[in-house]
């Protein structure tokens, strides 16, 4: 039989629970007793078992992350800066991709033995939210918000919209067209009210035809571009949802010799890293992902250790009622070679 905590607190002169505590850093117990225990495990070889450490302490250090698909080149740019911010903080990362319905989604994420969520997709009538509520399961969303109360970072979805309008209108634009996000989810939503506003404000409206709908995905933007390219007019500029419609309407505005952009101004949204790729060189509205995948980390191991120490810095700014902490990120207008002033002929 191998060693186990018995003999390590047999060997410091404590009880087993504080072996346990010693070892995992609770504050609570003092630098001298982690001393001791630490030289005892040490003497004794003696290594913790995650399994025995989870079920003693209902405690799995796993968080979950669920995603649509990652073949959509957002999803991968908030992976990599989510798994080192949770591995920072002393939690594994499991990725989940699903489609189920809200009883199934919330069985599979509870089975698998994870401390909470982050929901890196939802829509506004999605039924996950609330199910995870029921079932206890802290989770945050990112880039995003639900009708669930919960922790939430997002990015300034309505400034960065009017920002795109702004700047289309100073380039003296006023057929202009849109391809948003799908209309159930906050970050489509809040994208289209503000591009709606900052038109407005500027004494342009939206005309019916010019207006698509669709998934956040490259087939959106290629599919959509066919469609407004058979209005008359035709728009002089197109705001996509986010940078991969954008990157789909590029790549078919190639296909029907539509020159970006001296026939058409194209703008996005997000600002990935393909977004500057020289094939590309994409306007769009940046945003800090990075600090933004981070963010959503630090918030979520606050809720399930009850530390809020892990929200340095805060960044926090605002509560709901209920105690659920936001935090909003500034958008700022990247402009390179997809937008100009429109053709004069």
């Amino acid at each position: 039989m191998g060693i186990t905590s018995r003999d390590v607190a047999r060997l410091a002169g404590v009880s087993q629970p504080t072996v346990s505590r010693a070892l995992r850093g609770d504050p609570r117990v003092s630098e001298d007793t982690v001393r001791r225990v630490r030289m005892a495990a040490e003497a004794l070889n003696y290594v913790p078992s995650e399994a025995g450490r989870s079920l003693s302490t209902q405690i799995s250090h796993r968080i979950g992350v669920l995603v649509t698909d990652l073949t959509n080149p957002f999803y991968p740019h908030l992976v990599g800066p989510l798994h080192d911010e949770l591995e920072r903080l002393g939690y594994r990362m499991m990725l989940f991709t699903e489609r189920s319905e809200a009883t199934a989604a919330a069985e599979r994420l509870v089975d698998r033995s994870i401390d909470g969520l982050v929901l890196a997709t939802s829509t506004l009538d999605s039924g996950l939210p609330a199910e995870l509520s029921r079932r206890q399961l802290p989770f945050v969303y990112l880039n995003r918000e639900g009708t669930v109360p919960a922790d939430a970072i997002v990015v300034d979805n309505r400034r960065g919209g009017e920002l795109v309008a702004e700047e289309l209108v100073k380039s003296g634009h006023t057929r202009i067209g849109a391809i948003f996000g799908p209309d159930n989810t906050s970050t489509g939503r809040d994208r289209e009210i503000g591009f709606r506003q900052g038109l407005a404000d500027a004494g342009i409206a939206l005309r019916p035809a010019h207006v698509r709908h669709g998934p956040f995905e490259f087939e959106t933007g290629a599919q959509a571009l066919a469609e407004l390219l058979d209005t008359d007019p035709v728009p002089t500029a197109v705001f996509c949802g986010n940078d991969v419609v954008a990157i789909g309407v590029i790549d078919a505005a190639r296909r029907f010799g539509v020159d970006i952009p001296e026939q058409l101004s194209v703008v996005g949204f997000d600002d990935i890293p393909m977004a500057s790729w020289a094939s590309f060189e994409l306007s769009t509205v940046r945003h800090d992902l990075d600090e933004m995948a981070r963010t959503a980390a630090r918030l979520l191991v606050a809720r399930v250790s009850g530390d809020d120490a892990n929200l340095e810095p805060s960044g926090v700014d605002g509560n709901g009622a209920a105690g659920q902490r936001r935090v909003t990120l500034e958008p700022h207008f990247v402009a390179r070679r997809t937008h100009s002033e429109p053709s004069q002929s």
